[in-house]
């Protein structure tokens, strides 16, 4: 099944007369900012169709906009929590190890590492410390091994890279296991 915004994309040339790199360059060449101003502009200017102008206008205010997720990462390791971002390295080089299934998932407060799904959670509360959610349902607490919440049945307090031990690494195998 094709994506209907893909289709609309290629057909640009064909049904408008230029490309949608093309047309990001129309827009940027105006002050314009609103997103009926910008549809506005191609409908009377250039005569193209209401559906095309808010495909083009869509995509040419989301260009850009969504960070990388290296950036997100960086974003949460700044400033206070700098110190926190090899303990955060240390954490993902483990999952990696698990197989190359495993994928990096970051969003703004925390970043998943997922399989056909979440088997775990980063995340950095304060700059003392990252919170690792492992998805473990049915396993017994421990003194390390915490409750955790809806998300993550169980979840580690980690302070540093050398933390990232056997124990843990075992934990996030078996999470990664029943992914």
């Amino acid at each position: 099944m094709s994506d209907p915004a893909q289709t609309m994309i290629d057909n640009l040339p064909k049904n408008t007369g230029r490309s949608l790199e093309e047309w990001f360059g129309v827009l940027s060449g105006t002050d314009l900012e609103k997103h009926s101003e910008l549809m506005n502009h191609l409908k009377q200017e250039y005569g193209v169709s209401h559906g095309f102008a808010n495909g083009i206008v869509l995509r040419y205010r989301q260009r850009g906009s969504a960070p990388s997720a290296e950036n997100l990462v960086d974003a949460q390791y700044a400033g206070p929590k700098a110190a926190l971002r090899p303990l955060y390295d240390a954490i993902v080089a483990a999952a990696a190890e698990l197989g190359t299934d495993v994928e990096v998932v970051p969003k703004k407060t925390g970043v998943s590492l997922r399989r056909s799904k979440q088997f775990a959670v980063v995340e950095a509360p304060s700059a003392r410390r990252i919170q690792l959610g492992i998805q473990l349902k049915g396993e017994a607490t421990t003194d390390r091994l915490l409750s955790g919440n809806a998300m993550c049945s169980h979840k580690v307090n980690l302070a540093g890279p050398d933390e990232v031990d056997d124990e843990l690494r075992g934990w996030l195998r078996a999470a990664y296991e029943r992914a």
